[in-house]
């Protein structure tokens, strides 16, 4: 009876969940858009333009308004408002993990491997196409100011298109398998394990994963990211900004790490 009570509860918080990371993604992806829309105000000519109209601003003693200037803040002003919005609903995200996965752990084995499953899926979902770093190429010349040279905003996904567009196609290959396809197969099946736990079937699917697991969590995890960065552009990289996809991806590794636990916990106890 208590079962039936929570599991439309937990279903509850994961759709609550789904919807707070759909929100991050969006916020980020705005604070991407205007970061680019800002990279563009800050090209050589135009801020070569812009540096002009703001000596003229100067010299005028205020009878000359440099409208660049108000873009430019409201701009940075967007761009604080997206980047402050996607932290908040991915703590939001953070916060129900852990109450689902608390809730879960409390009713047994099979409901945490199920439920921690879907929000582990979730998690992957959001860390695959949420951006991950945004890497800045910029250089401050005299009497012209900062020039931003390159930008780029990436996710896992992203980098896996640009190196195999670069023709880096084996690196591109392994990190779409080790780091997208292994974990969305490794999470269906042991949410699959957690609803038919008594066939043998399932014992043979998480003694597969406990062999390959190791190759597909934390250090490939690092490389993937690692990759991200490098491939961000060549060596005058100046600025790396860590973006809200680092932690969903970190986040369902760690959520798989305890599945694959609890789903070998479960099928003890019914040897």
């Amino acid at each position: 009876m208590k079962k039936k009570i929570m599991m439309p509860l937990l279903l509850l918080m994961v759709m609550i969940m789904g919807y707070f990371g759909l929100q991050a993604y969006s916020q980020a992806k705005q604070y991407e858009q205007s970061t680019q829309l800002l990279v563009v105000e800050k090209d050589f000519s135009k801020q070569t333009k812009y540096q002009a109209k703001a000596w003229l601003e100067k010299l005028s003693l205020g009878h000359y308004v440099n409208e660049k200037r108000l873009l430019r803040k409201e701009i940075i002003k967007a761009q604080e408002l997206h980047r402050s919005e996607a932290k908040r609903y991915t703590f939001y995200v953070m916060v129900l993990l852990v109450a689902i996965m608390i809730v879960s752990f409390l009713m047994g084995w099979r409901l945490f491997t199920f439920f921690g499953g879907l929000t582990a899926l979730l998690l992957l979902c959001l860390g695959l196409f949420t951006p991950l770093l945004t890497v800045t190429i910029h250089k401050a010349l005299e009497y012209i100011g900062d020039v931003v040279l390159s930008f780029e905003s990436k996710s896992l996904l992203g980098s896996v298109v640009k190196l195999w567009e670069n023709g880096d196609t084996v690196v591109a290959l392994v990190i779409l398998l080790f780091s997208v396809l292994v974990p969305l197969i490794k999470t269906l099946s042991l949410m699959f394990v957690a609803v038919v736990m008594e066939s043998r079937f399932a014992h043979s699917i998480v003694r597969f994963f406990k062999v390959i697991g190791k190759w597909s969590m934390l250090d490939v995890f690092v490389v993937a990211v690692l990759l991200v960065y490098l491939t961000g552009s060549g060596s005058q990289v100046s600025r790396a900004e860590v973006q809200v996809g680092l932690y969903f991806f970190l986040a369902y590794v760690i959520v798989s790490m305890l599945i694959s636990l609890s789903a070998d916990k479960m099928l003890k106890k019914v040897k």
